[in-house]
């Protein structure tokens, strides 16, 4: 066996179910706020091309690149929404659609990480344990920044010893951030392109949340606009990942794609068809209807706008909490530790959130996601409601 695998941490959820374990809650309706799936219906628009084109996809085998038609819809989508140039993204160059952006996030480290040569692979932390695992996996050594309140949950890359940028050749970024829901600014991502080419390395932007925020009048910027905008029209060292799970409630679709640099998508096409995980047809097909319309996409914002407004509400001088820049995660800080807050919630209220630190990874000493739990606000309203009514009831009680 593959001695890497030993390397591998529980994942958070593993590590939530051994938490939970031997306890007893309420006889009342369970409510979970652990796990960031979409629970807003899946627009009919998605699911009437999926089934339009069943027939035809199961009888063919689908392109590891995708169908044309796939690939324009995605390269006008980012021009659009991120505004660039009409042609600023070619869709034979710089678009790959990926099964769900988890599975590409991973398979990226594989690729382009040289064992030949010292490899770290920088993250922010916490993190989407996915970053991690592709890391050792890929046989690198991932270096965690810790994102703080201090720091507006972003990492302070100004900090970074220049050492860690010579051995570092993939650098993982997630805006908005999960769990912490905070945007980089434009000019700070343009300053990571330019320490990319001084240092020689690639920056794989998660994007996943980019398309829930509060604001219309400014949505998050994107790594490939701020290469744009600084004049690096190629997207040189610069990897987006997008994905339809949070933006169109479609996580079982397993439909995304990245976007960027000409040349490192080309090595990744080259390793994806041996990979073996072409999108299915079927699946294309529904993701060009979803890519095309942006009115489920604001339906959706509304949606979540409105819970977050009902559940701070309660929560108001209960527990240390403010909304997000964007992304649908409360962040809030706990009175008791983080690990006993989420047992003790379960045993007394039948409401699931997930522990900081199995977020994050100690480094000197500290683990940034102790003293937090992530709340994902992705269920109904009125149960959005209720759980933030338990969770103040129990916060009462301590």
């Amino acid at each position: 066996m593959n001695p890497d695998l030993q390397k591998l941490q529980p994942y958070p959820f593993e590590r939530l179910a051994a938490l939970k374990s031997g306890v007893t809650p309420p006889d009342k309706p369970h409510i979970a706020l652990s796990i960031g799936e979409p629970k807003h219906d899946t627009p009919a628009l998605v699911t009437a091309a999926l089934q339009a084109h069943l027939q035809q996809g199961l009888a063919s085998y689908p392109l590891t690149k995708g169908i044309t038609e796939l690939r324009r819809a995605i390269a006008d989508w980012l021009s659009t929404r991120f505004a660039l140039a009409p042609d600023a993204v070619d869709p034979e160059r710089h678009v790959l659609p990926v099964s769900g952006t988890r599975e590409a996030l991973f398979a990226f480290a594989q690729a382009v990480i040289d064992r030949t040569r010292p490899a770290l692979v920088v993250s922010p932390n916490p993190f989407y344990q996915i970053y991690e695992g592709a890391a050792l996996l890929a046989g690198a050594t991932p270096h965690f920044l810790a994102c703080t309140a201090a720091n507006g949950f972003i990492p302070d890359f100004e900090a970074v010893d220049a050492s860690v940028w010579r051995d570092c050749q993939l650098l993982y970024l997630c805006s908005p951030g999960n769990p912490t829901g905070a945007v980089m600014p434009l000019a700070q991502l343009q300053s990571l392109i330019a320490l990319a080419e001084k240092h020689d390395f690639i920056i794989a932007a998660d994007e996943c949340y980019s398309e829930i925020y509060f604001d219309e009048q400014q949505p998050p910027p994107g790594l490939l606009q701020a290469a744009a905008a600084m004049g690096n029209d190629s997207f040189r060292r610069c990897v987006v990942f997008h994905s339809l799970s949070k933006r169109s409630n479609a996580p079982g679709l397993r439909s995304g794609f990245i976007a960027g640099d000409a040349d490192v998508l080309a090595a990744f096409l080259r390793y994806r068809t041996y990979h073996g995980c072409a999108l299915p047809l079927q699946h294309q097909h529904a993701s060009i209807a979803a890519w095309s319309d942006e009115q489920h996409v604001r339906t959706n914002r509304v949606m979540y706008r409105d819970k977050f407004d009902a559940v701070l509400a309660i929560l108001d001088g209960c527990l240390e909490v403010t909304r997000p820049d964007a992304g649908f995660y409360l962040w809030p800080q706990t009175p008791v530790a983080d690990d006993v807050f989420a047992r003790e919630l379960f045993a007394q209220q039948n409401v699931t959130v997930l522990p900081g630190r199995y977020l994050s990874r100690e480094v000197a000493g500290r683990n940034p996601g102790a003293g937090h739990v992530r709340m994902a606000l992705v269920a109904p309203i009125d149960e959005c409601v209720e759980a933030a009514q338990r969770i103040k009831t129990f916060v009462n009680s301590l």
